[in-house]
């Protein structure tokens, strides 16, 4: 007996007759609907693998008003962060029945506006977004807001109110960590090497250093605190400034690992012994920084964690849920916490 192959014009209806299930049942398998029991789901794909039924997304979409899909743009897919949000947030979105488009800004602004405007003309039901370092005004993606299209942003946010979901590590509390850690061991001599400050997270980092500074009487020498990208290159840069001439730092706090694992590098180089000469704090818990020799103390962002509540957040838009309490307008605060290593 032949396998029927459904046509393209009433597939679903054809394959639910064929399989004697309803037209639902095979809706939500396609969608890959968690409430499914796994002999269906399994008897289902058999039949469409056999047949090679291919689902037409975007009809589909047109008949319900969604697609099924998410936007997420990040700065840079190679960024330890982003790595672990973006597994986490598609590992569960997948499991109800959404899939992701990742873009990548690649810390353009212009492309960042690009791509708000093709997910927009993507239909996705929602879009999450970690800014560029320089994003300061946000109205490329209202076209989304507008459209009643939810946009959560995480990591880096806007700065000022917009009607969008923000979910952000406490990185006032991740600075003010860290400073306390090198002053509670004697330091008085600290540098700081901050991100630019067109940016939310470094911002609120070196504001908790200098709230840290400020409670324990230490003056912030602005000659001493840099803001710049925090490539390694530019870190070796700023070393040369600050081992040029005496009195040298004895401590210096890096806003990220990648600046932190440089600045380790160049005291190697010169013979600057670490932690006895200087101390050295990260921020972000790269992997790397705790395999270098010495280890790097850091800040532990819990990206995973980070995920999970964007994931959370995302679904509780897509349900349409509009309870006040459930949709708080407030931004959602992911804890941090000091990991100590052999660099303190």
């Amino acid at each position: 007996m032949k396998t029927p192959k459904p046509t393209s014009k009433n597939s679903i209806q054809e394959l639910a007759k064929a399989l004697k299930l309803s037209p639902a049942t095979i809706s939500r398998v396609l969608n890959n609907h968690p409430h499914v029991h796994t002999t269906t789901r399994n008897r289902v794909m058999a039949f469409v693998a056999k047949t090679g039924y291919t689902r037409n997304v975007m009809a589909s979409g047109l008949r319900t008003n969604r697609t099924n899909t998410v936007g997420l743009i990040v700065p840079k897919f190679s960024m330890f962060l982003h790595t672990e949000v973006i597994t986490t947030i598609q590992s569960g979105l997948h499991a109800h029945g959404y899939n992701l488009i990742i873009c990548q800004s690649n810390d353009s602004i212009e492309m960042e506006k690009d791509l708000a405007r093709t997910l927009y003309a993507s239909r996705v039901d929602a879009v999450i977004a970690a800014c560029t370092l320089f994003t300061n005004d946000f109205s490329h993606f209202d076209i989304l807001t507008e459209n009643n299209i939810p946009v959560l942003f995480y990591d880096r946010v806007p700065v000022q109110p917009y009607p969008a979901c923000i979910v952000k590590g406490d990185d006032f509390r991740g600075g003010f960590l860290a400073a306390s850690h090198l002053i509670q061991l004697g330091c008085k001599r600290i540098a700081y090497i901050s991100g630019p400050l067109t940016c939310n997270i470094y911002i609120d980092r070196f504001a908790g250093f200098e709230k840290a500074m400020t409670q324990h009487k230490i003056p912030v020498r602005k000659d001493w605190v840099f803001y710049h990208e925090l490539t390694a290159e530019n870190a070796r840069k700023t070393m040369y400034r600050l081992f040029a001439k005496p009195p040298f730092p004895d401590a210096i706090m890096a806003a990220n690992d990648v600046t932190a694992i440089a600045v380790l590098e160049y005291a190697k180089e010169v013979g600057i012994i670490v932690p006895e000469d200087l101390r050295i704090v990260g921020y972000s818990n790269d992997p790397r920084s705790a395999i270098i020799t010495p280890s790097i103390t850091t800040i532990e962002q819990f990206p995973v964690n980070i995920g999970k509540v964007i994931v959370t957040e995302v679904l509780k838009r897509l349900k349409n849920d509009s309870d006040s309490e459930v949709l708080s307008p407030e931004p959602i605060i992911v804890p941090v916490e000091l990991i100590r290593r052999m660099s303190t």
